[in-house]
């Protein structure tokens, strides 16, 4: 019987970064509807693990109640035991994992990926976009003071959120490029020796433009 692939009709796993504000949700979304490959958040198996309490999410909850870390090695048997689910036989899409090289290598032994995503913008442009953002604390909906400006009937009641502000946007996106920018380096290294393929997209550009850029490199597969 011959196994059913993606729709793109590629194996493997899709591991997709970026700086914080790129729009990786969004287009994390689009790539799962053209691919259908599972999306699979750390956060969300942690939270889940903590929910069923399973063996691995008491082990994660101590280290959370200790206000610690959770180790490599038990997100990376969080992602083993995912990864024996139906549904990703044909790989899944990481989003937001691994976040560090010590990571990536250790995923390299469980998982083959086939392609790496990584969506660039500029800092200046990631900070814009985060500290210009504004909410509606009775909708949630969220506006932006120069890309998508609040009707004037609901402008005095927005609020900024108290992490969008440039000091904690600037010390997260600091972290991005000590931690995750090196992975771009590091699996452009695995690429030249492996079926892997590594590519860049700007972010710059609208929802659609990114989602484009990204589905013609899917294309290729």
């Amino acid at each position: 019987m011959t196994e059913s692939l993606p729709r793109n009709g590629m194996k493997g796993s899709i591991v997709l970064f970026g700086p914080p504000g790129a729009g990786k949700g969004t287009q994390a979304a689009r790539i799962v509807d053209l691919t259908s490959k599972p999306q699979v958040s750390t956060g969300d198996m942690l939270r889940a693990a903590l929910s069923e309490g399973s063996k691995l999410g008491i082990e994660a909850k101590s280290f959370m109640e200790a206000g610690e870390l959770v180790p490599d090695e038990v997100i990376i048997g969080l992602i083993s035991e995912r990864l024996k689910m139906d549904d990703a036989k044909n790989g899944v899409l990481f989003d937001g994992f691994p976040r560090t090289i010590a990571q990536a290598e250790e995923l390299a032994k469980i998982e083959e990926v086939s392609l790496v995503i990584s969506i660039e913008v500029p800092d200046d442009s990631i900070v814009r976009r985060i500290v210009g953002r504004r909410m509606d604390p009775e909708t949630g909906e969220i506006f932006h003071i120069d890309f998508k400006p609040a009707p004037e009937s609901i402008s005095d009641r927005l609020i900024q959120r108290k992490d969008d502000n440039e000091e904690t946007v600037r010390s997260r996106l600091n972290a991005y490029h000590q931690q995750t920018k090196p992975l771009s380096d590091w699996y452009s290294k695995l690429s030249e020796k492996t079926n892997l393929r590594v590519i860049s997209v700007d972010g710059r550009g609208s929802i659609d433009e990114v989602a484009e850029s990204i589905n013609l490199e899917l294309e290729v597969f």
